[in-house]
């Protein structure tokens, strides 16, 4: 595999994923705010906020060092060991889901079960849900390593949509279950998910021996991203990726922070009616949308760094790492003390901060002896600036007069006025980052084309 396919491949891989995380987002406010109109919001909190919480803490602390060591460095490495070690994630998994399990039934306050029936059943199912994730971890890695675009979208697509399914499913014929329906579609989504990847590489190890060895070539692994990054020309081609990547996370993560800011008290509105938007709920949804700004930079940055780092670098990233959670813990104490939900969130931000400074710090010195300055990425032009700022400034005037005790009409005007200024937006990025936009069309069109003839 050449190295602008590869570089290609890779490009549609963090778009897709990009793209999937936007997707995700909107399907999950959309069947959120459909529950709430046949469960109470005690519930609907205790899933989103306590038991999110455990399966994500569960996956993170159980595969999260696995992943970085076994996506970073050179890929001269005996695959076969990999994979045995990736395995190791799963009794790990056991172990943190019931220690996280024990510390969340014995420590934090438990719900009224006459409000939240079924707590502890919930807290055990969304702990099988993370063990059973991570039984397709080593599957995963592969794909993620030769960069199995299709997989990714359709697995985790599939997977998402049929749980949503479920869910709606559930909530309209047997409402009373209460927490066992969104427990029951946890585990079924991960399911599917792990099942995806296991039948797909089910198949392809079915293939005769020379197709396998060209759509999995295992023997060769100096073919893969990490070791293309060393030669002159490979570097001008991965300096134009992170580029356009960073050009591109950077759009998506403003657009949302923008536009966010004057429509979080509608789209709350929408969601659960005055029960939400009357409160500091408006408040939490304007700062996560700039969280989501962070978090679209840091993606690309970190995903960069790690697959350019050595296995020293790595090592001693894991321990700034390690102080740099002590900090964030103490920092959200004392944020949260002083202003509420909202300081947890900003917490979380200067995090997502000092991640992106050391790694923006380790690009830059990574391309200082070269002609290549793909940090270039962050900078938008003037004319695409005042865009955002004039799109801010008419949708916030909107909000105010428009929006929410003006009756449906005014909503409407109100989303109006935002479709009118999101079109503006996007067309005054389309022709100002032209950059950017030639890039889509000919390294994403050449990956499609590169498929096509496999």
């Amino acid at each position: 595999m050449g190295s602008q396919e590869v570089l290609g491949q890779a490009a549609r891989l963090a778009s897709s994923g990009l793209l999937l995380q936007v997707l995700f987002r909107l399907i999950t406010f959309a069947l959120n705010a459909f529950i709430l109109r046949f469960l109470s919001k005690e519930i609907v909190g205790i899933v989103n906020v306590r038991l999110t919480l455990l399966y994500s803490t569960t996956i993170f602390l159980a595969r999260e060092a696995f992943r970085r060591a076994c996506l970073s460095g050179s890929t001269q490495r005996d695959w076969g060991q990999t994979i045995n070690l990736l395995w190791l994630t799963v009794p790990l998994g056991v172990f943190w889901s019931l220690f996280l399990g024990w510390v969340w039934l014995r420590l934090l306050e438990v719900p009224d079960p006459n409000v939240v029936p079924h707590y502890g059943t919930g807290v055990v199912l969304f702990g099988l849900s993370a063990v059973v994730e991570l039984l397709g971890e080593p599957f995963w890695v592969l794909a993620q390593a030769h960069m199995f675009v299709k997989l990714k979208v359709i697995a985790e697509s599939l997977s998402v949509i049929l749980k949503s399914v479920l869910t709606a499913f559930l909530v309209l014929w047997v409402p009373h279950w209460g927490l066992y329906i969104f427990s029951l579609a946890q585990v079924f989504y991960t399911t599917v998910l792990v099942l995806c990847y296991v039948t797909y590489f089910k198949k392809l190890l079915g293939f005769p021996k020379s197709t396998k060895q060209q759509t999995l070539p295992v023997s060769r692994m100096t073919d893969l991203l990490p070791s293309i990054l060393r030669s002159r020309e490979d570097v001008a081609v991965a300096a134009t990726v992170l580029e356009s990547l960073l050009k591109l996370a950077l759009l998506t993560g403003l657009t949302i922070t923008v536009f966010g800011f004057a429509y979080s008290q509608l789209a709350l509105d929408i969601y659960g009616g005055a029960m939400l938007s009357s409160g500091s709920g408006p408040v939490l949804l304007r700062t996560y949308s700039l969280y989501v700004l962070l978090l679209a930079i840091n993606g690309v940055t970190e995903c960069f760094t790690f697959a350019a780092m050595s296995k020293e670098q790595v090592d001693r990233y894991n321990l700034t790492m390690l102080a740099l959670s002590s900090s964030f813990l103490v920092l959200s104490y004392l944020l949260t003390r002083w202003c509420g939900s909202v300081g947890f969130i900003l917490a979380n931000c200067f995090n997502m901060g000092i991640r992106i400074t050391q790694s923006l710090w380790f690009i830059h010195r990574y391309y200082r002896e070269s002609p290549h300055r793909p940090l270039a990425g962050l900078q938008l032009s003037p004319v695409l600036l005042g865009a955002f700022a004039l799109s801010g400034g008419i949708t916030g005037v909107s909000e105010a007069f428009l929006c929410c005790e003006q009756g449906w009409l005014a909503r409407l005007a109100h989303v109006a006025v935002g479709a009118f200024c999101l079109g503006a937006t996007l067309g005054t990025a389309f022709l100002t980052e032209t950059k950017l936009i030639h890039f889509l069309r000919t390294q994403l069109g050449a990956s499609r084309l590169a498929d096509k003839m496999r």
